[in-house]
């Protein structure tokens, strides 16, 4: 908003305050025709670094609002991650009524198929991390399901997408999933309800410099 030509800063105050209520106005109406609340299908894609991220920034909100939060990771386990020490410590802290703890990380993948060279292996793998992830889905215990590089095993083939998303579907109701990595299917995207794509415009890694942890793992 300018300053018009002659304009006291009272008269440009406000202004400025009728801009505001208007504004406020108008976005008060959309929140109060928005109404219904239900589960959600969260995807984290794209070239750019960020996806796992902004995932763990969710599972620490969903924590925060006394939230159960189950984690599957696909293709991490064989790392030590940043994130993993810090999540299996806030579970001795975040508990129910019961006593439980409200999260839940497993840690399934052996890393990148370039790492292990054993399509078959890949495979089992990747079908027991889905098998333990379904668990989760069906189960009414959890709010927030986090599938983290999901994507990539869809990408290579390792389980069939279509099943994939029909197992997504069966989640509890109520219970919203995040599912990350780069090349979402489009059968994954069209089932989604909210799809963020992270843009790389530039990644140290291109320029020689190697990943770090506490930034990239």
């Amino acid at each position: 908003m300018k300053r018009r030509e002659g304009e006291s800063e009272a008269e440009f105050n406000a202004r400025h305050s009728e801009k505001m209520a208007a504004k406020k106005a108008a976005h008060d109406r959309k929140v109060a025709a928005r109404q219904e609340e239900r589960g959600l299908l969260i995807v984290h894609t794209g070239s750019g670094k960020g996806k796992s991220t902004a995932a763990f920034g969710l599972v620490l909100r969903a924590l925060g609002n006394d939230k159960r939060v189950a984690v599957v990771q696909f293709v991490k386990g064989a790392w030590r991650t940043g994130e993993r020490p810090v999540l299996e410590s806030l579970a001795q802290f975040f508990k129910d009524e019961k006593g439980d703890a409200r999260i839940a990380l497993h840690a399934m993948g052996e890393g990148f198929t370039w790492e292990t060279q054993d399509r078959t292996r890949d495979i089992a793998t990747a079908e027991e991390a889905w098998a333990k992830a379904l668990e989760f889905l069906r189960s009414s215990d959890w709010d927030l399901v986090l599938l983290d590089e999901l994507n990539i095993v869809l990408r290579y083939g390792y389980l069939d997408a279509e099943q994939v998303v029909a197992g997504l579907a069966e989640r509890s109701e109520g219970s919203h999933a995040v599912v990350t990595g780069r090349n979402a299917p489009e059968v994954l995207i069209e089932a989604a309800d909210l799809v963020t794509e992270m843009t790389l415009v530039k990644h140290p890694f291109r320029s020689g410099v190697k990943a770090q942890a506490g930034i990239e793992f």
